[in-house]
């Protein structure tokens, strides 16, 4: 069994074609790959309640996506667009300010005034959250939510190549979403309609909610070979006392505590290491990581290379995930944000689910 890893290790070739570009035309028609087992079988996403029992808590995260792209321009009439990455708390001195990333071909100067598509402005402060930080903090001439929801555009994924639609803006959202603040949806949650949610409901499995923000660093590449010389980005979350009640009388009952998506592992193994008042993680969780919460986990496939990779390896055993991976790519699973899920169980746990 391996035990050092390198970046190395996680890539795989996925062909072009396998990148879903949309959506399956209903939310719970997608495909399920159950990986719990030795062998993989393939299934479909409306099985999942069967494959549940009663007891069982399903943990959610509740983040709401917003338009966070914004077009505009410089004085000088150049090109750019802003990511808004995170809404800053309100200031006397400048108003309401953001985090961004900011993409134009020359960098303006702190105190530029870049004028937006929509007619409002953006005064850039400088870097954030400190001088030499990744990020951009800028002033905006109103209220950021407002501005995003009337002139933002959906940040879809980097590997999705169509522009985004009023589609869109209604499937890259889950049905729950809640909190706003994130620029990437918890994909995994993205299956789940309200007849879905029904159905558990009747089955006796409980439910629970979780915050964590997705931040574009989501799909930022590792580019360290040696994965202790990665930075991980920090995305802020909150784990409700209600979610924190409802994991400690799962675990009381014998139950399993079933994660939709790495956000939602991310949240709560944060809040079980660094305790429940930790509102911003940048939890790095690789193989040989000690889970104290999970116990199943129901995710999409995840970009070579990325650390989503190497949590998903962490939990369910890198060979094990390598195959499952190998598996999906044969049977054409449609793979990323709009494509397939899979459902695994922690390594070394004992299964009491369904089959």
């Amino acid at each position: 069994m391996k035990t050092h890893f390198s970046l190395s290790d996680f890539d795989f070739t996925l062909p072009q074609e396998l990148i879903a570009q949309h959506p399956a035309a209903e939310r719970h028609a997608s495909r399920l790959l159950d990986g719990r087992q030795g062998s993989p079988v393939d299934r479909r996403f409306a099985e999942l309640p069967d494959l549940l029992l009663p007891g069982d808590l399903l943990v959610f995260n509740d983040t709401k996506v917003v338009k966070a792209r914004l077009f505009g321009q410089k004085s000088s009439g150049g090109k750019l667009e802003l990511l808004i990455e995170r809404v800053l708390p309100c200031s006397a001195e400048s108003g309401h300010e953001v985090a961004a990333h900011m993409k134009v071909s020359k960098k303006p100067l702190p105190g530029a005034v870049l004028h937006m598509d929509g007619g409002f402005t953006a005064t850039l402060l400088g870097r954030w959250p400190q001088e030499d930080g990744p990020l951009y903090r800028f002033a905006l001439s109103s209220e950021p939510y407002a501005l995003m929801e009337q002139h933002g555009h959906v940040p879809l994924p980097p590997y999705i190549t169509h522009s985004d639609s009023a589609d869109d803006a209604r499937r890259y959202q889950t049905v729950f979403a809640k909190y706003p603040g994130a620029v990437a949806a918890p994909t995994a949650a993205l299956h789940f309609d309200e007849a879905m949610l029904a159905q558990l409901e009747a089955r006796g499995v409980q439910r629970a909610n979780v915050t964590l923000h997705v931040g574009a660093g989501t799909f930022q590449p590792v580019k360290a070979e040696n994965l202790a010389d990665h930075v991980m980005h920090f995305e802020r979350f909150e784990v409700p006392a209600a979610t924190q009640q409802a994991v400690v009388d799962c675990k009381a009952r014998g139950a399993r505590v079933v994660a939709v998506g790495t956000t939602t592992v991310r949240a709560l193994e944060s809040a079980a290491r660094f305790g429940p008042a930790c509102k911003d993680t940048n939890i790095f969780i690789t193989p040989g990581f000690e889970f104290a919460v999970v116990d199943v986990l129901l995710t999409n496939f995840h970009l070579p290379k990325s650390t989503l990779m190497m949590l998903v390896s962490a939990f369910a055993g890198y060979e094990h995930i390598m195959a499952l991976y190998q598996h999906a790519i044969e049977q054409r699973y449609r793979f990323f944000s709009y494509g397939d899920a899979m459902l695994l169980q922690r390594a070394g746990a004992s299964s009491s689910l369904s089959l």
